[in-house]
Formats: structure tokens, sequence, C-alpha cells
């Protein structure tokens, strides 16, 4: 199906720039009621069609070193809505789709953006007000698609919701966190449960935008683990050594990691990198 979309434009236009994925159908129900085919039709309409027809677009833009993509995910699939399993599952399985185009395509000139609608149409006057379904007419989200799609536009990668002439981007942010092991000594469930308000504490909050970004963090606490021998005090890993808990049984055998950690940690680095370059 995405080839003969992608056809029809190269043969009416001689190729083609922009890729906008709208199609959607909606069958919602509570989780325990979802059948088969209704997850898969779902999966299929939205998250299989954005990738087929996109494909399809693919290779001509990187031949033209030009392309805008537009995905259209979801409050739904960002927060979660109750009777849309199946819905939110594809839709925010379309942002990691264009997260990743976003990055494959930047050395072509390919952006892709993903945009949440609030928008009245005929699948959401479904189950919508009418009232409702006009005060969210999608003239209120073509303005933004238009822009995305405009050449002097340099966004890439970024998430929007858009709605009643309302716009807003969306980030990523994560906890500070906490160093819950010590080096040689296991890690357990009491540990996690001892740090857990500083685990959720977003009060001094990152916000990686990449895997490079997410990943470095990780790099660093092995490396203050191997360094410094623990940040954060784990009680119970002595007694974890011999004991048996609620949750693990467990015995000491060393480093959590066998062979030399300095050369662990050279080794992710370059694995990181050969990957995300």
């Amino acid at each position: 199906m995405g080839e003969k979309v992608v056809k029809t434009a190269l043969d009416a236009f001689g190729r083609i720039d922009v890729v906008v994925n709208n199609a959607g159908i909606l069958r919602d129900r509570s989780f325990s009621r979802i059948s088969d085919e209704d997850w898969d039709i779902i999966q299929r309409v939205h998250l299989r069609g954005s990738f087929q027809v996109t494909r399809a677009a693919w290779e001509h833009m990187k031949k033209q070193k030009y392309g805008r993509i537009i995905m259209t995910s979801s409050a739904s699939g960002i927060y979660g809505n109750f009777g849309q399993a199946n819905y939110s599952a594809a839709k925010l399985g379309i942002l990691g789709l264009a997260n990743t185009l976003a990055i494959e395509g930047r050395k072509s000139n390919i952006h892709c953006n993903t945009i949440a609608p609030n928008a009245g149409s005929r699948m959401t006057q479904t189950v919508m007000p009418g009232d409702l379904v006009e005060a969210l007419k999608p003239d209120y989200v073509a303005p933004l698609v238009l822009w995305l799609c405009h050449e002097s536009c340099e966004e890439n990668g970024g998430l929007f919701e858009v709605g009643a002439g309302w716009i807003g981007k969306l980030r990523w942010e994560r906890t500070l966190g906490a160093i819950v092991r010590q080096r040689n000594l296991l890690m357990t469930p009491e540990a996690v449960k001892a740090n857990w308000e500083k685990i959720c504490d977003f009060s001094d909050a990152s916000k990686p935008q990449s895997v490079q970004e997410s990943t470095s963090g990780i790099i660093e606490v092995l490396h203050k683990v191997d360094s410094e021998g623990g940040v954060s005090t784990n009680h119970t890993s002595h007694a974890a050594s011999s004991t048996t808990t609620g949750f693990v049984s467990a015995s000491t055998s060393g480093s959590v990691f066998s062979g030399d950690v300095s050369s662990f940690l050279s080794l992710l680095s370059k694995i990181v990198t050969l990957f995300h370059p």
C-alpha cells in the first residue's frame, strides 16, 4: 500500500518532498475485551501504515537530499487512556519510529517530527460531542504541520501537542536518581526501597535527548562505583551476601563484573559510539 501511495505522488509531481502519516481508525475496548483482531488492525493501520508509506518515500528523499516527514501520535499514546490499550501502544510506537528516523535522516536533510493532535475528524466524531468536534477542527492543526514541512524549518525529532489554536512542545525528563549498590556487593530490592524517594525526586531532573546522553549517565555510575566503591549506602548488601531475603537468594562472588572493570567501561563506551555515532 505504501508503494502505491508514493507512486501516485511521483506520477503527479515527479518527486516527493513531504509525507504526512495521518491515517487512523479506532477499536476502543477495555483491555480484557480486546481481541487479537482489535489489536492487529490498529497496529496495521497506525504503526505499520506509517512505516510502509515512509519506507516507500525514504530512498527518494535520500537521493534528493531533502524530505519532511510528519508522524501522528496521540495524547493517548503519550499518557495512556482507558479503553485504548491497542491505540495507545500503536501511537507510542509511532513516536519511537519517528525519533529514530529523525536520527537516521539528519545527514540527508530529512526531518521527521511528531504531532499529537486534539482534533475533530471522521474518526474522533464517533467519540466526541458535535460542538467539541467543531471547536477542535483540523484547521487548528494544519498550520503546525505546514510549518514543520517548510524547507526553512530546522526542527527535527520534535514532539508537539496541538489543538484549538494552541501548540506545545514535549520532552523527556529524568530524575537525578540514586546509586543503590556498592562495589563487589550485590544490589538488593531493600536498597531500592530505601532510596525510593530519591529515585523519584524530580527536583534536579535532567533532560536527556539521545541514547548517548542516556547511556553516558550509566557509564558515569559505573566509574563512580569502581573508583569510589559506591556513592549511596546499601545497608543490606552484607546481609544479602549470606542470607535469603523475601526477594532473592544471594551469595558473594567478587565483583559484579567478571574481569577488569575499567576494561568493561572502555568496551561499553566503544559500543555506544559504534551504534550511536
